[in-house]
């Protein structure tokens, strides 16, 4: 399917979906590969604040099971670090694993969350791409900030991917369509230079940059089991029985012919990934 590629004031396809009903244990299974592009985005931030005069106040937007938040935690421990998702069995294991911690965790929807004046660092690991409209949720997000605050946010931008596009075709290929269609978004995350028109008006300084993982996975199925804990949520969350049997088998059969296992049984996906650090 060919998607038209949305207008910085309209990064939307079709209506948003239902709140996603999350699996933590699903999410965690490739924890180590999902976890390098925040630390990638973690060490650029790292290099705007000094180690004396690091962030008071931290947030991590879309916190899920809190392995960033952390990160965070760790790297600043003199700060007050609040996660915040609107999961509640996300946030459960964020508590379960973190312990006895001086991190808040926080349930809240994001769309309509604003950041406290006070906010130094809003940071953001694979999250902001499940909102809609991003010409205004940028412009909120960084408005309130204090001068010299940092918006750090890494988005997934593998939507015109097999690991992606087969979503939308195996949607298409089976009865199921009708309860899918409604909540087609083929392209939640738009260009570089879509983001840099949005934010340039806001920030003093601006650093967008894309980078492509080529992930070596390993199991059977490998790329629908790193799918099946993301993108492919809302899709399974519509469908139930035979419905969603038959659109995980087309899916399957797209997706093992896109990323074949390779001689030593591991798969390689290639995964890009969009990043921006901007300053007040």
């Amino acid at each position: 399917m060919s998607a038209r590629r949305p207008a910085p004031g309209d990064m939307r396809t079709h209506a948003a979906p239902a709140a996603v009903d999350w699996s933590p244990r699903q999410y965690v299974k490739f924890a180590h590969l999902r976890a390098r592009p925040a630390l990638d985005l973690l060490d650029v931030v790292m290099r705007a604040f000094s180690r004396d005069e690091g962030p008071r106040a931290v947030f991590d937007l879309g916190c899920g099971t809190g392995i960033t938040t952390r990160l965070l935690a760790e790297r600043w421990p003199a700060a007050r670090v609040t996660g915040i998702d609107s999961s509640p069995p996300m946030l459960a294991q964020a508590r379960a694993m973190t312990g006895d911690t001086s991190i808040e965790w926080r349930e809240a929807d994001l769309a309509a969350w604003s950041p406290p004046g006070d906010a130094d660092l809003l940071f953001s690991n694979a999250a902001l791409q499940w909102l809609d409209n991003h010409a205004q949720l940028f412009p909120h997000l960084i408005g309130p900030l204090r001068p010299g605050a940092l918006l750090a946010v890494q988005m997934p931008r593998n939507y015109d991917q097999p690991s992606h596009e087969n979503m939308v075709a195996a949607a298409r290929s089976g009865p199921w369509w009708a309860r899918l269609e409604p909540i087609m978004r083929t392209r939640p995350v738009a260009r570089p230079e879509d983001y840099f028109d949005i934010l340039a008006p806001h920030a003093r300084e601006l650093d967008i940059w894309e980078t492509t993982y080529v992930h070596a996975l390993e199991g059977d199925d490998a790329v629908l089991e790193w799918t099946a804990g993301t993108g492919l949520r809302p899709y399974l969350q519509a469908l139930e029985g035979e419905d969603r049997d038959g659109f995980l088998a087309a899916y399957g059969e797209l997706t093992r012919a896109a990323y074949p296992r390779r001689a030593d049984g591991r798969t390689l996906f290639p995964f890009r990934r969009l990043f921006l650090v901007a300053r007040r």
